[in-house]
């Protein structure tokens, strides 16, 4: 009975996930994925509620994640994830909207990730 690489097929299912969000989060999507990726580079890709969550491993719990929803694309952090207060209050921040890219946001997201997984 051949094996299958689940690791792999949980990647092939987010870049496919992400080839079909209506333009123009694919391109959007793909560079905050390789960012991801890139400030995690141990970070287990993989389908999750609808969205692309990453883990550090496939079946721990999601920390950050990707997803677009009615037209409006979000990236954020979830409970499991490490995150600061806002200064002079209790929130944490949790999720942003994204509907276009720079370099100076995909740092951010670099740093959001790096944080979230501390």
């Amino acid at each position: 009975m051949p094996t299958t690489d689940k690791a792999a097929d949980d990647l092939q299912a987010v870049l496919d996930k992400i080839a079909s969000w209506p333009e123009p989060f694919p391109e959007i999507g793909r560079q905050l994925h390789d960012t991801i990726l890139s400030a995690g580079p141990k970070l287990k890709p993989r389908l999750w509620y609808g969205g692309c969550g990453y883990a550090t491993g496939r079946s721990t719990p999601v920390v950050v994640f990707v997803r677009v929803d009615d037209g409006v694309m979000s990236f954020g952090v979830t409970e499991k994830g490490t995150s600061e207060r806002e200064d002079g209050s209790l929130l944490r921040p949790a999720a942003w909207y994204v509907d276009e890219m720079d370099a100076r946001t995909l740092d951010r997201v670099a740093d959001l990730v790096r944080a979230a997984f501390a």
